[in-house]
């Protein structure tokens, strides 16, 4: 029998992992020759201040990792990439005592008080287009990949964002 402590727990922790997971997302043109792409020149990168740097950074790191090389211009394809902050509220709630928690398993009173917390979210978007074609063929999305109210781990989660979005790069060459 699971305890009434448990109970409680139980779903928050499995909250508290997804909360602070970057959702990843990644689609590609499944038309591709991704066999054919082996230099890459970027486009640009528009993130706020700091981070330019860091994103151009992470996705060099990213596509050199993968065999790529970065030129100054000319690349088999272009990357550009865009982080945009967010704001997004959240919830907090604070317990004084739990409902159902008494002497001996009797009931007793709790009371909760939830506040709304404004949080900046960070997302990132990272588009591989074909140089000679300019259509898009590449395209990862990383949401919640900074949150401003952590700026001294912003930059390893921006890190293991990118590092996700591109685990399965390149995709399959067509056939």
């Amino acid at each position: 029998m699971r305890s009434r402590l448990s109970r409680f727990l139980t779903p928050m922790i499995a909250f508290s992992i997804v909360a602070f997971a970057a959702d990843i997302s990644v689609d590609y043109n499944h038309h591709a020759d991704f066999g054919r792409y082996h230099t890459y020149s970027w486009l640009g990168v528009r993130a706020g201040g700091l981070w330019q740097d860091r994103v151009m950074n992470a996705v060099d790191s990213a596509l050199a990792s993968k065999g790529w090389t970065k030129v100054a211009s000319g690349g088999d394809a272009s990357v550009s990439a865009i982080g945009k902050v967010n704001e997004q509220d959240t919830m907090e709630t604070f317990y004084d005592g739990f409902p159902g928690w008494g002497w001996r398993g009797w009931g007793g009173m709790g009371t909760a008080e939830t506040q709304v917390v404004p949080q900046k979210v960070g997302n990132l978007t990272v588009d591989i287009f074909d140089s000679s074609t300019k259509q898009l063929i590449w395209r990862g999305r990383a949401a919640e990949a900074i949150t401003a109210n952590k700026p001294d781990k912003n930059e390893h989660k921006m890190d293991e964002s990118v590092d996700k979005m591109f685990k399965n790069f390149p995709p399959n060459s067509k056939g």
